[in-house]
């Protein structure tokens, strides 16, 4: 397999997957996420998206069903539905696949304040598919359900993810 590359396009609010060649890239999936709605910033309990280059350290998930919530990485044994979202009023609800990232920049996203891995940085599933293609997360890059679990098949932990 060709080695494969993420960009996350904060202003058009894009996820794209290239396929890398030798004589350079081909697009292969082109996807709508939601990522800060407090903007881009690297910096510790600001609630923004991290930018710069990163990789996925994990992969959690596999084989879960669409909608399966997770709590710290563990599937918690819930499958979201608009009843349970209505009885955990302002939960950041995080589904289906989480690809947990990693800086790769020291100073900037890696290390003290701006480590992306310890601010548990995540590529997943939401339950707010309706506001894909608009700032709306936490700081994560959320998907639609069924394009993140696609994804987690087409990538590796090691894959580059770039945030710009």
């Amino acid at each position: 397999m060709n080695a494969r590359v993420i960009d996350v396009d904060i202003a058009r609010q894009r996820l794209y997957l290239w396929e890398r060649y030798p004589d350079g890239d081909m697009l292969i999936r082109e996807y709508p996420v939601s990522t800060a709605a407090k903007g881009a910033g690297e910096q510790s309990g600001s609630y923004c998206t991290p930018r710069g280059r990163h990789r996925i350290a994990q992969k959690i998930g596999a084989g879960a069903p669409l909608f399966a919530a997770f709590k710290a990485r563990e599937a918690t044994g819930e499958i979201w539905t608009p009843g349970l979202d209505a009885e955990n009023p302002g939960r950041d609800w995080i589904l289906t696949r989480i690809l947990w990232l990693e800086g790769l920049e020291p100073g900037r996203n890696q290390g003290g304040t701006v480590d992306s891995h310890d601010r548990y940085i995540y590529i997943h599933g939401t339950n707010e598919e309706h506001r894909l293609g608009t700032p709306a997360s936490h700081g994560c890059i959320r998907m639609k359900n069924a394009d993140v679990a696609e994804l987690f098949g087409l990538v590796e932990v090691g894959t580059e993810v770039r945030i710009s």
